[in-house]
């Protein structure tokens, strides 16, 4: 499953006491988590105003992305114990600012911490920790925030979503388990298109190389939410990569150039780096899928690679390797047999061909049985 394709929120649910409930589905490294969202506790509410600009002012009352936010994370059992430390950290770089609609944080940096291949929460709990909203740290901490305000806080229900998820942290073991989150300040940030073509380029980039660092690490779920952020974010950049391109081919002489441009233009990819960066996050992408036993996306997500670069040996590798997955013995023989006229002598494409003329060989021998039974 795609993780890109999972945060789907369920609005208009209420419990018990007619709270209303947000739900959705949240990735981690230990895999997928069902996320019940309930508000415990109302944040600053100020009037919000049309800013006039085209944009909603609401935006400055919710962390955005590229948002630093100041949370607290707290598992339920634990709040007791934590409340006092918690309330008590952070304050040298908080600045509330009561005249303005968004309480800011001054001076400060995103808290530095690892993923962790054994935590689904993936925060320090009881502290205050300042996240950076749209990196992906920890999925369900930053889905909670995006909608909250200033001061408010809610409980969150987490389950794990199919048998295979096992958390080892003694303080998680009991399933499902309740947490609470904490909105201290934020940074104010922007809607994705809002973001200047090359602002959204570098948080490409950065999805891009964060992803390769967590496939490294084991951190499988982790990579392929990197991947698919930052196919979200490029898929954006497809006009204004266009029209940077149209202009180049218009401006043929320096003095026709704007001055001012070459400056934008080198905050872009140019057509060939844009259309080569798509595809290889679509094989990486594959590549996840394939490591998580979701044939079906990898399949379609190589095929995508291979219609940008039909040139990229990994796409078709991690084609024929879901192809054969699946059971498509000749859509597998093709995609190695395209291999293999680019890359000659592969010994992978050699050994996975041989593998599937054994397994035809064997298929065709037990379909001869069955209809020697049947006809004897």
């Amino acid at each position: 499953m795609d993780p890109g394709q999972y945060f789907e929120e369920l609005q208009g649910t209420e419990d018990d006491d007619g709270v209303g409930v947000t739900s959705w589905v949240s990735v981690c490294p230990r895999g997928l988590w069902k996320v019940q969202k309930k508000r415990t506790h109302k944040g600053n509410q100020q009037t919000v105003f049309n800013s006039g600009d085209g944009a909603s002012c609401s935006s400055r009352y919710y962390p955005r992305l590229g948002s630093l936010c100041q949370v607290q994370v707290q598992l339920q059992a634990n709040m007791d114990e934590t409340e006092s430390l918690g309330s008590e950290k952070g304050n040298e770089k908080l600045s509330v600012q009561p005249d303005q609609s968004v309480t800011e944080v001054t001076e400060a940096k995103a808290t530095a911490f690892p993923r962790c291949q054994d935590s689904v929460l993936q925060v320090p709990l009881g502290d205050w920790t300042t996240l950076r909203l749209g990196e992906g740290q920890c999925d369900i901490t930053e889905a909670c925030v995006e909608g909250m305000r200033v001061g408010e806080k809610c409980e969150i229900l987490i389950s794990p979503v199919g048998p295979d998820v096992s958390v080892p942290r003694a303080s998680e073991e009991n399933l499902p388990f309740s947490a609470t989150v904490e909105l201290r300040a934020f940074t104010p940030g922007q809607e994705s298109w809002q973001m200047p073509p090359g602002e959204k380029w570098q948080w490409v980039k950065s999805h891009k190389g964060r992803g390769g660092v967590r496939f490294r690490s084991g951190d499988v779920w982790g990579a392929a939410d990197s991947y698919s952020r930052a196919l979200k974010l490029l898929i954006t950049l497809h006009v204004h990569v266009r029209e940077e391109e149209k202009k180049g081919e218009e401006q043929d002489t320096e003095e026709q150039r704007d001055p001012d441009a070459d400056d934008k233009t080198q905050q872009l990819p140019s057509a060939n780096e844009f259309k080569t960066s798509k595809a290889e996050l679509h094989s990486n992408l594959s590549l996840c899928q394939l490591k998580l036993n979701q044939p079906e996306r990898a399949k379609a997500s190589a095929a995508k690679a291979t219609q940008l670069e039909p040139g990229g040996t990994k796409a078709w590798y991690r084609m024929g390797q879901a192809c054969q997955m699946l059971n498509e013995l000749e859509e597998a023989r093709q995609a190695f047999r395209k291999l293999l006229e680019l890359q000659p002598e592969s010994p992978a494409a050699l050994k996975a061909l041989k593998d599937i003329a054994r397994r035809e060989k064997e298929r065709n021998a037990q379909l001869g049985l069955r209809l020697s039974k049947m006809f004897s």
